[in-house]
């Protein structure tokens, strides 16, 4: 009789049933904790011709950002520190510290300003000549500007392994224009100098003001033409106060 008795089978509790465990949540924190430290920051990109260290970089994005050329000692540096550590440098407000880091991830993408993608550059200093290419598909020849060394002219390379940069247009015969692009004195062609602010992004300017400026210009708008109406009152005198309100109101009348 007994026997026939079902014995009850044990099973474990679920982990979620179990009380919480300060241990447990504290090691799964550091375990956490160790693989973000274990993952490898992202390599930064190669410098560039135009530009070859922290200083151009600082000086081409503007906003004053070169100053603080000497509290980031390193092109990895440069790419590595975190907003935390900018700010522990005293690079500040936050603004500029999040202009910093967009610029940063717009180069390490390729996303250049104008000049970034020149191939000869001297001292900050790179030369542009147009030149005419042979275009094989189109059997045709077309104007282009190309980026040329300055110790040697157009002519002294073949013109078809000469780099083509972006933000260049050619207008009439041989004028080359484009943002802060200068004309060579004495030769045919023009340069592009390294300058604070050449990429920088320009913040908006307030031109009429915001919505509580407007109301309070019209307030101010609106008191004054109260203070002549009722100056006018005064002096005319009762007899034609109603109607200086009817021209006021109805200027038809």
């Amino acid at each position: 009789m007994f026997s026939s008795i079902i014995k009850p089978v044990s099973r474990p509790i679920p982990s979620f049933l179990l009380p919480f465990r300060k241990s447990s949540s504290a090691s799964q924190a550091r375990s956490l904790t160790q693989a973000l430290s274990r993952q490898k920051a992202p390599r930064p990109p190669r410098t560039t011709p135009f530009v070859p260290d922290v200083k151009t970089f600082l000086t081409l994005i503007g906003r004053s950002l070169s100053k603080h050329s000497d509290k980031i000692t390193s092109w990895r540096d440069l790419f590595t520190l975190t907003s935390g550590q900018l700010k522990g440098l005293g690079i500040e407000p936050a603004r500029d510290r999040r202009y910093l880091l967009r610029w940063r991830e717009k180069f390490r993408a390729g996303l250049f300003g104008i000049g970034g993608d020149l191939k000869y550059v001297d001292n900050g200093r790179a030369e542009l000549r147009v030149v005419k290419l042979w275009r094989s598909k189109n059997r045709n020849v077309r104007k282009q500007v190309v980026n040329v060394p300055s110790s040697i002219s157009a002519q002294g390379k073949p013109k078809e392994h000469l780099p083509i940069p972006t933000g260049f247009h050619i207008k009439g015969a041989k004028t080359i224009i484009g943002k802060a692009v200068q004309p060579l004195k004495g030769k045919m062609g023009a340069k592009l100098v390294v300058s604070e602010g050449l990429w920088e992004d320009k913040r908006g300017r307030v031109i009429d003001g915001g919505e509580r400026r407007r109301v309070r210009i019209f307030r101010e708008w609106h008191s004054s033409i109260h203070r002549m109406i009722h100056g006018l009152v005064s002096r005319v005198g009762a007899t034609w106060s109603p109607w200086i309100m009817l021209q006021v109101r109805f200027p038809i009348l």
